[in-house]
């Protein structure tokens, strides 16, 4: 049986493919240092091989790597407050621990790497959908992070004949993202305070969008990339998105619904980083691997919702008391 390799396994992203592939049978390998994930996230998946370590340890990265088959490399810091503040440990993350797990995966003959790349890398250019094919202009630490990392696996699949494929994540939500984080996305943060009868807080006027993407449809996308034959995806990027896009203020409204808020939305000043509109054409992945979104976002939503009401409990109570 083939083995799978998920970097920053404990995270929300690396765990809910992890989980899908423990539920199709599959052998698979988890590597994180707990920086960003979480070891609650590993609760369920008891038959996970698990290495606690950090994606720049070389030895602990070249075991993981042993025996397997295709990696999907979901370690990183994912914030761009984050990479603002500190870029230095952005880059050491999300650059030097990409190119560690590449030598490595080169080493041990790995058959192919999915790669966590990240809508930000298109910045604020106007043109919308934001397609495969424009020129990258990156604002933040965290985007250029992400960039350099999408190259370095176009650079081995070129070089070493590593199978590599990018997949650009957009504005990624649903259950077991920790909505009490500061490297969390809008959305799990807004379910909280919503949940917990707490204020919550737009950064700008609300007008700006995301193709808010669920997180069954980031897995979906992964499995398809892992499997489509090599001549159609290898060394290439790919949007895996909803092909919509929701401005905050709608999100806040759609939010309400779900969680019962009739309360006020605070609003404050725009922060640096950040992109002001973000939609993905995601026709490259449909035509190359028959990736479609599953759900859409109301429904994706819901389930985040209800998720946090059933499973995060004790968080919301903490934060402020259940509604």
């Amino acid at each position: 049986m083939d083995t799978y390799l998920v970097t920053g396994a404990a995270g929300f992203i690396g765990r809910s493919i992890a989980s899908e592939l423990l539920a199709r049978g599959k052998r698979v390998r988890g590597i994180d240092n707990f920086s960003t994930g979480k070891r609650e996230n590993l609760r369920g998946l008891e038959a996970l091989d698990f290495i606690e370590a950090d994606i720049n340890d070389a030895t602990a990265v070249a075991e993981a790597c042993r025996g397997v088959e295709c990696i999907f490399h979901e370690a990183a810091i994912p914030s761009v407050p984050r990479s603002v503040e500190d870029p230095v440990t952005s880059n050491h993350a999300g650059v030097s621990g990409t190119v560690q797990l590449l030598v490595a995966a080169r080493n041990a003959k790995v058959r192919r790497v999915v790669y966590a790349g990240s809508s930000s890398v298109y910045g604020n250019t106007p043109t919308l959908p934001k397609s495969e094919d424009m020129l990258p202009s990156p604002i933040s630490p965290y985007a250029v992070a992400k960039l350099a990392g999408e190259l370095y696996m176009q650079s081995f699949t070129r070089v070493y004949g590593l199978e590599t494929v990018t997949l650009r994540y957009f504005n990624v939500f649903g259950p077991c993202q920790d909505p009490t984080s500061h490297y969390s996305g809008v959305l799990a943060i807004f379910a909280l305070k919503m949940l917990a009868a707490e204020t919550p807080t737009i950064y700008g006027d609300g007008e700006q969008s995301r193709d808010f993407t669920f997180i069954q449809n980031v897995v979906h996308g992964n499995l398809l990339a892992s499997e489509a034959p090599a001549e159609r995806v290898s060394g290439k990027v790919f949007n895996v998105a909803t092909g919509t896009r929701i401005t905050l203020n709608q999100a806040v409204e759609i939010l309400r619904k779900a969680t019962g808020y009739s309360g006020e939305v605070r609003y404050a000043p725009e922060r640096g980083g950040d992109v002001k509109h973000s939609l993905a054409d995601i026709g490259l992945a449909k035509q190359c691997f028959g990736y479609e979104p599953l759900v859409q976002f109301s429904e994706g939503v819901e389930r985040t919702v209800d998720w946090y009401r059933t499973v995060a409990k004790p968080v919301i109570a903490g934060a402020g008391g259940e509604r």
